[in-house]
């Protein structure tokens, strides 16, 4: 297969990228990025981004299957319109162009509590974008639910507290449906989905993860 990624350059996008390189299944990766981040391997290609003009690369979105990563923080987007933008609308777009491309599957990482009915606007734009997507009607779409996440020297003072508070809770035996999970193992379930669920549309949610 020939996969396509967005948002390469966070932590789960980076695992992803470096399990689908070790895939045989995976006999192409294309990277989709706003600079190139220097790896090198013989399936790898990095295709340079303005992801606001989309349709300057739109001849490239083309393969077998769409892996789409990309996500921010509204601290670091600074706005919740510059984050709906990047987490909602770029994301939606590329899929639209992929789709029309005939690329015939689609696995999205959304986030846990993802609804466009929600009353939280992360969990509302990544239900809508969950949603969106869904009415595109790739001939597989693949949505997965992830909690909390655990990155590798994450410097994130509050993931780390939170991390360390669940963990001790799981050994207790609560919350363990709220289980942390490392961005390398969510990364080995989003390249193994589109092997194994061929067809319409499967939400993975965050207690299911662990054992997909």
């Amino acid at each position: 297969m020939k996969a396509l990624v967005i948002g390469a350059t966070g932590a789960t996008g980076k695992d992803l990228v470096n399990i689908l390189l070790q895939d045989s299944d995976y006999k192409e990766v294309v990277l989709f990025v706003r600079r190139y981040s220097g790896m090198k391997h013989s399936q790898l290609t990095e295709v340079l981004t303005d992801f606001d003009k989309l349709e300057e690369v739109s001849e490239l979105i083309n393969g077998d299957v769409l892996f789409s990563c990309l996500g921010t923080t509204l601290k670091v987007a600074g706005s919740k319109e510059n984050q709906r933008h990047i987490d909602y609308e770029i994301p939606l777009k590329f899929a639209e162009i992929a789709k029309t491309n005939g690329i015939s599957k689609a696995v999205l990482l959304s986030a846990y509590g993802a609804s466009s009915t929600s009353k939280v606007f992360y969990s509302k734009i990544k239900g809508e974008l969950e949603d969106k997507i869904a009415s595109l009607a790739f001939d597989s779409y693949i949505v997965f639910r992830p909690g909390l996440l655990l990155r590798k020297d994450t410097n994130r003072m509050g993931e780390r507290l939170s991390a360390s508070v669940l963990k001790f809770l799981n050994s207790l035996g609560i919350v363990r449906k709220f289980k942390p999970i490392p961005t390398s193992v969510l990364a080995e379930k989003l390249a193994k989905a589109p092997k194994i669920l061929q067809s319409g549309k499967q939400i993975i949610e965050l207690d299911d993860i662990f054992r997909f």
